[in-house]
């Protein structure tokens, strides 16, 4: 079939459950142009060198058509991860200067046992179940639970996060069938809602301190000042969106992968120092993010003698770097000893991922936990529901006998 629909294929969801052989026809295309101007890039030297390139915009913004949707939503200013240096690196770099190295190296670390905890709470809650959805059950109240309590929120508001996200959640994944813009709605306004309850937090933190996160980014500053309150509420926003929904697949589409492979399952169990490595080939084989969507370039490129020319959207799909086999030997099997494992799971280079140190120390502890609590867990419905969104890929449900 035509390499110029192959974004309509990839993006169906009659190819979510299986994408990968799509992903191979990419790579024999390396670059594809599609119908609608767009290009697709799936090979991994390719991917690697455009997250390095200062002429890739992830501004949408630059356009030459750009989309006409408020892109920083709800009257916020833009995420930073929606745009481009200078602005990009200082917010970034205020971020980073709350929550993690250098500046802020133990906070990742000492939320370790504070996330051991809540996946002891969680997995309490399966005990006794005949039927376990890893999904409603565990891999979706861990990461919001997680981030609330980095961001220092109180223990009595979770439940309000957890409706908020619900909310954005249905917006990035509407069920067939559904009116996509009432959803959309109902998201955009928990975003608002959340983003106007963490401003007011952050301003009683600003007077009041501890020792989270909401108030470092309330009373700290790096060398590039300090937040605005607009910006406080966005990156908080950012933390917990983007947080949650990434860890949620990462967690999920491991379970799945360790279910399909007992071996590798048994293996884990009985050592468990082997998960960090683990986690890592689970990046590559079955990424949460599948792709990245939204970037253009700032100027003509050529890329394996295609001319990319400046302004059209640029797609670069990560899961298909990860399999390639110029890059990785045996690329289609899961091996959770690979070494030399340099993976797009988190993306590359100044956009790489903020939260990558905390969904891996999220997911080394909730795997180990899992796997240790389940006997002999048995998938009942293989492949899963997955949902709808081909950027987010991960099952909506998975339904687990424990054993």
């Amino acid at each position: 079939m035509a390499a110029d629909t192959l974004f309509q294929r990839i993006t169906d969801y009659a190819h979510r459950a299986d994408p990968y052989p799509l992903y191979a026809e990419l790579r024999e295309n390396r670059v594809a142009r599609q119908e609608d101007g767009s290009y697709l890039v799936g090979t991994y030297h390719e991917i690697a060198a455009l997250l390095h390139d200062p002429r890739v915009s992830s501004d949408r913004r630059n356009r030459t058509a750009p989309d006409e949707t408020d892109i920083g939503g709800e009257g916020l200013p833009p995420a930073f991860i929606g745009l481009d240096d200078p602005e990009h690196h200082r917010l970034r770099s205020l971020a980073m200067w709350s929550f993690g190295p250098p500046h802020t190296p133990g906070r990742i670390d000492a939320m370790h046992g504070e996330i051991t905890r809540i996946v002891k709470d969680l997995i309490g809650g399966l005990t006794g179940k005949e039927r376990i959805d890893i999904v409603d059950d565990f891999a979706y109240p861990l990461p919001v639970t997680v981030i609330c309590r980095l961001l220092g929120v109180p223990i009595e508001d979770e439940p309000r996060f957890r409706q908020w996200s619900d909310a954005i959640v249905a917006g990035i994944d509407p069920s067939p069938g559904e009116d996509p813009a009432q959803r959309q709605r109902a998201a955009a306004e928990a975003r608002k809602t959340m983003a106007l309850y963490l401003g007011e937090l952050a301003g009683k933190r600003r007077d009041h301190p501890s020792d989270d996160m909401l108030s470092a980014f309330a009373t700290g500053h790096g060398t590039d000042g300090r937040f605005t309150q607009l910006e406080i509420m966005t990156t908080s926003v950012l933390l917990l969106i983007a947080g949650h929904e990434t860890t949620v697949n990462l967690i999920t589409n491991g379970v799945l992968t360790l279910l399909r492979h007992p071996d590798q399952l048994a293996r884990l169990r009985s050592d468990p120092a082997l998960m960090p490595q683990a986690v890592e080939e689970l990046l590559r084989y079955e990424p949460p993010v599948q792709m990245l969507p939204q970037r253009t370039p700032l100027a003509d490129i050529e890329l394996s003698g295609v001319t990319i020319p400046k302004g059209a959207p640029l797609i670069l799909m990560l899961a298909s770097g990860n399999r390639d086999p110029e890059r990785f030997r045996d690329p289609d099997r899961f091996d959770p000893a690979r070494e030399d494992n340099q993976h797009l799971g988190f993306g590359s280079g100044i956009h790489s991922c903020f939260g990558a140190p905390l969904a891996r120390l999220e997911a080394q502890i909730a795997l180990n936990a899992l796997i240790q609590h389940l006997d002999s867990p048995r998938l009942v419905e293989d492949p899963p529901p997955y949902r709808r969104s081909p950027v987010l890929r991960g099952p909506r449900h998975l339904l687990v006998e424990p054993g």
